[in-house]
């Protein structure tokens, strides 16, 4: 099985928001980061995430990734069911299975948020 990285993205803005260090944000793009990273505060959905970014394509079957976790079926639907709803993975019924993708835009825009923008040394005294 081969890995594939999750996308490190560039300094500028993406989706909704500057860096925290540029522009403060609305109360709309707060509320909908914070459910992002409140989904991601959970180890087993960080850990889902990961395998299915980790997968030939970076696409995972659910049949897959529960045969990575000592949890029950309806547990991981639980989980997976959060990452959908949040926007960070999507997923396509294929007969009797489904196969989920993770959203790189959506981490780019998490990722963006926490970036801190690199000092201009030009406009340093000397």
């Amino acid at each position: 099985m081969s890995k594939r990285e999750l996308p490190i993205v560039g300094t500028g803005a993406v989706g909704c928001c500057a860096p925290l260090a540029t522009a403060p944000l609305s109360e709309d793009d707060a509320t909908e980061l914070a459910r992002g990273f409140k989904a991601l505060a959970d180890p087993v959905r960080l850990r889902l995430l990961s395998l299915i970014a980790s997968f030939a394509g970076g696409e995972a079957c659910v049949c897959d990734l529960t045969d990575a976790f000592d949890l029950t079926g309806p547990t991981i639907s639980h989980h997976l069911r959060v990452l959908r709803e949040t926007g960070l993975v999507e997923s396509e019924r294929r007969g009797t299975w489904v196969y989920y993708t993770v959203v790189p835009e959506k981490l780019a825009s998490l990722s963006a948020l926490l970036q801190v923008p690199k000092a201009d040394l030009s406009a340093q005294p000397a």
